[in-house]
This record gives C-alpha cells, sequence and structure tokens, in this order.
C-alpha cells in the first residue's frame, strides 16, 4: 500500500520542535480531520512518515476536547499535528496507538494536558 502525505500538491510539513523535551521532531505529520455526524467531535487520520515505512493513525477528538485542550479552536488540526509531535519526542512511531481518543495520551504522559495547553497559549 502506498500512502501519499500531500494530495494538494503543497509541500510536506516543516519539523517541529517539542519545546517540553527540546528534542526536534523530523518526521513529517500529514492530519486530515473530518466532523463526526452529529456534531459530536471530529475523526482525524494521522500520518506519520520519516524513516521506515509510514504509520497511519485514527485519533477521535471531541468537543469538549478542543475546547479543553485549544481555547478558542474551530477545527482539531493543530491539536492533533501538536499532540503527535508530543508523542514522538517521547516514543517512536511505530509504539504510538493506531485508533484512540486524544485524551487518552495524558493517561501514559501525566504533562500532556499541561504542556499542549500551554503550548497553545503561544
Amino acid at each position: 500500500m502506498i500512502l501519499a502525505f500531500q494530495t494538494d500538491g503543497a509541500a510536506p510539513p516543516a519539523p517541529s520542535v517539542d519545546s517540553c523535551q527540546g528534542r526536534t521532531v523530523t518526521d513529517p505529520i500529514d492530519v486530515r480531520c473530518e466532523p463526526v455526524p452529529g456534531g459530536a467531535g471530529w475523526s482525524c487520520r494521522v500520518i506519520v512518515g520519516g524513516a521506515g515505512a509510514p504509520t497511519a493513525h485514527e485519533v477521535s477528538v471531541t468537543a469538549a476536547d478542543l475546547a479543553r485542550l485549544a481555547p478558542g479552536a474551530s477545527s482539531p488540526e493543530d491539536l492533533v499535528r501538536r499532540s503527535f509531535v508530543f508523542l514522538l519526542a517521547r516514543e517512536p512511531k511505530e509504539s504510538i496507538l493506531r485508533r484512540f481518543d486524544l485524551p487518552l495520551i495524558g493517561r501514559y504522559f501525566p504533562d500532556y494536558e499541561p504542556e499542549i495547553r500551554r503550548q497553545g497559549e503561544r
């Protein structure tokens, strides 16, 4: 299976720096979110490139998650991208669950929610 990172001809995303760990995350992260019927939130497909085969992930984000973690944001793409940068600074892409609800990150990494909210305030 071939997974394309950009279907619209845009350049791949630039590397990001996770400021908490100070590690540079160079894997390209492509995030595409679609609203869930009924307005309860979004289903996001995330593809992480870099060394080795790309990994694909499905992440659920509720409206309450977005309001709590990225106040004022109207869509979750930036929040999900920053969440993957946070994860990739701490573990290899192959270790990230293939399907999960966004708040699950906080169960594994207690510093996740405070750090993501702090990053969003910048």
